[in-house]
């Protein structure tokens, strides 16, 4: 029974996810696309943009961790690839990935007399998706005329900014056996969904929230959010902090990560980010480099000069 409820729910978000993308669509198809590339690099979180229709991202990294548990009384060496193929269609709001993690410990068991070392590997997460775009306060910003009146009007803070651009997603887990990083016998397939929004701040900040519900239909769902800042100090330089919690009867946490991108191109971009928790049940520690590239084949594109 509990395998015909998890088909049920899945047909539900699909159906869901069809009906909001064909409802978003009769509204505006038009969005903001950017001339240089949207990398959601170094944080974890998704901004609300799409990359933009026939636009593909590569996005990966690789980091190294140290984590400490006191009770279990392990101390575990991990590295970590990351990767991300994002893929514009149809319209600029929406956008396909394949968004992943491979994970490979060693760990060394301190409980008995004698400590042993073991390894283990696989993968922590694999989720194909959808992303689209529900609402974009800045295209209808950028077109407005400026107030030939009043320049208080036109420099000084408005309300509206603080309304941010919403999108949503709905993704679809591909979970593999035997599997040490997710609770056992978690089903092959299980949905992802995430509600996002992004504010772009005067003075070049952006702030992205994510609410995450992952594998509801399991007997482990995880519920968590993300909050990113990130400021870019000149065009190619940027520094991000990000907060997330995560509550789940399997793993729960409070993290923290900062780090730092610099753009090389329009359509390249290298990063560098460290992460640090709050507890040591374990504890953990991880840095990391990671780079961002981009195919774009826009229709609006403009050529470059050489």
């Amino acid at each position: 029974m509990r395998y015909i409820y998890t088909n049920h729910k899945l047909m539900q978000s699909l159906k869901f996810l069809i009906f909001t993308i064909l409802i978003g669509s009769s509204l505006n198809l038009n969005a903001q696309y950017t001339d240089i590339i949207n990398s959601n690099r170094p944080g974890t979180s998704q901004g609300a943009f799409a990359v933009g229709k026939s636009v593909t991202h590569i996005e990966t990294g690789v980091s190294i961790g140290w984590e400490e548990h006191t009770l279990l009384r392990t101390e575990t060496d991990a590295f970590t690839i990351d990767y991300a193929f994002r893929q514009g269609i149809v319209w600029d709001r929406l956008e396909i990935s394949l968004i992943g993690s491979y994970v490979s410990e060693k760990v060394i068991d301190s409980r008995s007399a004698a400590s042993f070392e073991y390894k283990r590997s696989n993968f922590r997460a694999n989720t194909l998706g959808a992303k689209y775009l529900l609402y974009d306060p800045y295209k209808e910003r950028d077109q407005r005329a400026p107030n030939l009146y009043s320049w208080r009007a036109n420099n000084t803070f408005q309300w509206e900014e603080l309304i941010p651009a919403i999108s949503f997603y709905a993704g679809l887990n591909f979970d593999t056996l035997d599997n040490p990083f997710i609770p056992p016998d978690t089903p092959r397939f299980s949905p992802k969904f995430i509600l996002m929004t992004q504010n772009n701040f005067e003075g070049g900040f952006v702030f992205v929230t994510n609410i995450i519900v992952d594998r509801v239909t399991t007997d482990f769902p995880t519920y968590s959010y993300i909050l990113t800042l990130t400021h870019a100090f000149n065009p190619r330089f940027s520094m991000f902090v990000e907060n997330q919690g995560i509550k789940s009867d399997f793993y729960a946490d409070q993290l923290l990560r900062f780090g730092a991108a610099y753009l090389f191109g329009p359509d390249f971009q290298l990063d560098v980010l460290s992460a640090i928790n709050f507890k040591d049940t374990p504890s953990k520690f991880f840095v990391g480099i990671g780079a961002s590239y981009r195919i774009d084949n826009h229709p609006e594109k403009e050529p470059r000069r050489n």
